[in-house]
């Protein structure tokens, strides 16, 4: 498995029953979620297209499943969505979706994707069109061109009609309704063509805002991607102060109850290491941050915000192999890493791989950072926060661009045009919430309960203090004392394991110099992801490339290590 794929996990996207599979496609901030949300009503599941790499979101109803593949935005994602057109049957139908705003441009991109395939076109973004009447002659006759139904519609108005008793109504002979127009098209598709000789001849696009700047656009977009991930961190400690106590003193019935289990459950269960030991962390640092993320993303992914972070961040981003909608996955990580590395599904298959890196590197999570905080607090070096993120930041920039595949540094973004920016809409917005909080209690509840067993066992058995003590003397290679060996043995396990350098009232570090307590953090947090993020990584990719990674990612974080700890001591 190379450097970019990935293994199927989950429940291949084939019709089920009787349904019809409709394919849908397009580039990224068209309205295709939400055109096919409104269409099904529907909450969506998520898997990989009938055993290819590409990850979709799935949809149904009594008659049909939607596949929503993910949205197009550089000119390598393409051959994901053609090796998922690769698989659909000939009597299955696709579904391509392009703005009102750019339809030719859009047609001109995709029609050589889909060709000889059996669908129909959806143009969204009508409310923005102004000569309705005569741009509708303009579509009607583009659809006798191409020879495929034509649709145009607001993706946001588009709504399922109900009978009595709250049961969608199916469309049947000719309809009105931008629902009922769209379903007759389903049901009646064309065989599209590789190319249109008709265009619309219609391009309309917002005015330019701060995005478009040159140098001051990619800097406001860094900002609005750091600002949300300060109140993020911030708005999660604040609460976890107010549910720390109240989550701590839920679990001590169950713990005090699991004292009369034999001693090996005993073990795995209050162990300081165990479930009912770590869980409360779960609960009270992860899923607030997580969820909070999801909503900020989801209001820049509805807004429009999010395809114009990631035009302006692209030509710097590129540099180093990833995308600007990559960087916003890398900062999804400050909540939490796993959540974040789930959702480098929608990246491009050339740089997802290299983004999973980048968050496993630099992603100080909701458990790393406070832990980090709390030790420059405890010993009295708070300033030291702004050399460690600048260090953190300028480490993860220089081991990605060493890493990234040179297709990633080459790959330019097929939206060439400026998005339209909207208010958002709640329902989207919830959407996103719900997805993330699928993916937290399916996919990193199981692992963290796993790890927490893995991690008491360990630790009862005596290896956690053994490893220690094996590597202490290996600490004197970083201008370390052996102290701060178990500090990153821990911090390998679980990240809020920093926090051990402030026991017994920081005694540990109270004899460290500035560059070694920033030494000590930095090597703890990047010297391995957490045995969480490792397990997702393994089941997201493959268990052979999550090895691979977190020996890249080690010999990494030593060299970083030894040239900050010995260079440190020589200017300071």
């Amino acid at each position: 498995m190379t450097e970019g794929q990935t293994q199927s996990t989950d429940t291949p996207a084939a019709g089920n029953g009787d349904r019809e599979t409709v394919v849908v496609v397009g580039k990224e901030s068209v309205g295709k979620s939400e055109l096919v949300s409104s269409l099904t009503g529907d909450r969506p599941t998520s898997g990989n297209f009938r055993g290819t790499t590409t990850r979709s979101e799935r949809y149904t109803t009594d008659q049909y499943e939607f596949v929503d593949t993910p949205g197009i935005v550089l000119d390598t994602d393409t051959e994901g969505t053609r090796d998922a057109l690769a698989q659909v049957d000939e009597d299955e139908t696709v579904l391509l979706v392009v703005p009102a705003t750019d339809v030719d441009d859009d047609l001109d991109a995709l029609l050589p994707l889909v060709e000889s395939h059996l669908g129909a076109v959806v143009v969204t973004f009508w409310d923005k069109v102004e000569e309705r009447t005569e741009t509708r002659r303009a579509l009607e006759e583009l659809s006798a061109d191409i020879g495929v139904p034509v649709v145009p519609v607001d993706a946001r108005t588009v709504e399922r009609p109900m009978v009595d008793g709250g049961t969608p109504e199916s469309s049947s002979g000719t309809s009105t309704d931008a629902y009922g127009k769209i379903m007759d098209a389903l049901a009646q598709p064309g065989i599209f063509p590789d190319a249109a000789r008709k265009q619309v001849g219609r391009r309309i696009e917002p005015p330019k805002t701060v995005f478009e700047w040159p140098v001051v656009g990619p800097l406001v977009s860094l900002l609005l991607l750091l600002v949300p991930a300060g109140a993020a961190v911030w708005f999660a400690n604040t609460l976890a102060g107010e549910l720390d106590p109240v989550v701590g003193a839920a679990f001590e019935p169950l713990a005090a109850a699991a004292e009369g289990l034999p001693e090996p459950l005993t073990v795995l269960l209050t162990n300081e290491y165990g479930l009912l030991s770590m869980g409360p962390f779960l609960f009270v640092w992860a899923g607030p941050t997580m969820l909070l993320f999801a909503v900020i993303l989801g209001v820049y992914k509805n807004t429009g915000v999010v395809t114009r972070m990631t035009v302006a961040l692209h030509p710097a981003m590129r540099r180093i192999g990833l995308s600007g909608r990559d960087l916003i996955r890398v900062v999804m990580g400050f909540g939490c890493n796993v959540p974040a590395v789930v959702n480098t599904r929608s990246c491009s298959d050339c740089t997802r791989c290299t983004t999973i890196s980048a968050i496993s590197f630099g992603s100080a999570c909701s458990y790393q950072f406070p832990a980090t905080l709390a030790v420059f607090a405890a010993v009295g070096m708070g300033w030291l926060v702004g050399p460690y993120l600048l260090v953190l930041a300028a480490t993860t920039f220089i081991y990605v661009g060493l890493i990234a595949p040179a297709e990633a540094r080459q790959s330019t973004t097929v939206v060439d045009r400026r998005t339209f920016l909207q208010w958002p809409d709640p329902k989207a917005v919830a959407r996103e919430a719900w997805s993330a909080l699928r993916e937290f209690f399916m996919k990193a509840l199981p692992v963290f309960v796993v790890i927490t067993f893995v991690a008491a066992a360990l630790d009862r058995l005596g290896v956690i203090d053994a490893l220690g003590s094996v590597l202490g003397p290996a600490m004197a290679l970083f201008n370390l004392p052996a102290d701060a060996a178990l500090t990153v043995v821990l911090a390998s396990i679980r990240k809020d394991g920093i926090a051990l350098l402030t026991a017994d009232g920081a005694s540990t570090a109270a004899a460290f110099s500035p560059v070694q307590v920033l030494v000590v953090v930095y090597l703890a947090g990047v010297l391995l992801p957490c045995l969480v993020t490792a397990f997702t990584v393994a089941r997201e990719v493959s268990p052979r490339w999550a090895l691979t990674m977190m020996l890249r990612q080690a010999a990494a974080a030593i060299g970083f290590s030894l040239l900050i700890g010995w260079g440190g001591a020589v200017l300071f």
